[in-house]
């Protein structure tokens, strides 16, 4: 049964009773939770009981729900009704049975190898099978949704896209509690895959944005961590950022050996890549280049091969001095040009080892 407690008297008492002390010490780090601001207390797994408080639109300084995200039927309308109360700078509090932790307490609590057995059939029900299409709709309909597993980056990329950004997360007694504060309007994405084939938008040629399609290496809603992974793990050599969270073990695989770049065959076909060129940023990437490079990129095509593979520069800037040699060069002579850096880039990934991270 949904319980709601609203405006409580005593919301510090609430949490400690709840959820225990050092809950309510995290939570109190970041919210006035027994003073003059408004705060709500929830225990609910429905995004109704946020939107049956409507009065408090752009009112609200915190929203505090102890109901695990995992349990809410629509996690993205559930935060996207809890933005819309909340005013400017506003928080959200929320906790997540993140994957790595139930991972990890699985493999503990079961000797080996009957611990892999088990993780693995709980991986397949709890983890893949409610974002399969085939097996999504069964999914739900036997459970509600409840107890599925969502890692922690999906969770703080699905508040990222519902307009927050996350301020701190802590793991407490065997959850993850997140402190996400209202930084702008949602996304209201309803474009978000979770399937093997995944489509991500990036800049092409005259700089329009187009639709890559890519084998999934990350989380779901890994698109909107970019600013946050940037600021956080920062980028390491080759421009990559630094051990990249958002990449799941099957995914490093992938990249290792190219996998997940097959499906961009579909963008050359369809005239929007060519083999050769540069490689199709991101918005947030593309904006850490300078304004005369964006306009130099505006003129050709992007590539499924890189000039990085043959000139293997380690920082941003050399990546963007490579680039912009390429691109004069392919202004010039473009066929030599692409056949001269698919030749080098040929001899780096085999003789070299080049490989993406």
């Amino acid at each position: 049964m949904t319980r709601t407690a609203i405006v409580s008297n005593n919301p510090r008492a609430t949490l400690i009773k709840e959820q225990g002390k050092h809950v309510s010490k995290f939570i109190e780090e970041h919210v006035l939770i027994n003073g003059s601001a408004l705060s709500i207390v929830l225990d609910t797994s429905s995004y109704l009981d946020i939107s049956s408080i409507r009065k408090f639109d752009n009112l609200l300084h915190s929203v505090i729900n102890i109901k695990r995200l995992n349990d809410v039927r629509f996690i993205n309308k559930f935060l996207e009704e809890s933005n819309k109360v909340l005013c400017q700078g506003g928080l959200f509090v929320g906790r997540v049975a993140a994957s790595h932790i139930r991972k990890n307490r699985i493999l503990n609590k079961y000797r080996w190898p009957f611990n892999r057995v088990v993780y693995f059939f709980d991986y397949l029900i709890k983890r893949v099978s409610p974002k399969l299409s085939l097996t999504k709709k069964i999914y739900f309909f036997l459970t509600q949704g409840k107890s599925r597993v969502i890692s922690d980056m999906e969770a703080f990329g699905r508040l990222y896209s519902c307009g927050f950004e996350v301020v701190d997360s802590k793991e407490i007694n065997g959850d993850l509690w997140i402190v996400g504060r209202k930084q702008k309007a949602p996304a209201f994405n309803n474009d978000v895959t979770y399937g093997p084939l995944i489509k991500l938008k990036r800049h092409g040629k005259y700089n329009k944005l187009f639709t890559i399609y890519k084998i999934r290496t990350m989380y779901p809603y890994s698109e909107y961590l970019q600013e946050y992974v940037s600021s956080k793990y920062g980028l390491q050599k080759g421009g990559k950022f630094f051990n990249d969270p958002r990449v799941t073990t099957v995914g490093k695989f992938f990249r290792k050996f190219w996998l997940d770049e097959l499906p961009m065959f579909i963008n050359i076909f369809k005239g929007q890549m060519k083999l050769v060129g540069v490689r199709p940023l991101s918005s947030q990437y593309f904006s850490l280049y300078p304004e005369h490079l964006k306009e130099l990129r505006s003129k050709v095509k992007p590539g499924l091969v890189p000039p990085f593979y043959a000139d293997l520069p380690e920082t941003l800037g050399e990546i963007i001095a490579s680039e912009e040699v390429y691109i004069k060069s392919y202004l010039r002579e473009p066929l030599l040009t692409d056949i001269r850096y698919f030749c080098k880039a040929a001899y780096n990934i085999i003789f070299k080892g080049a490989r993406s991270k």
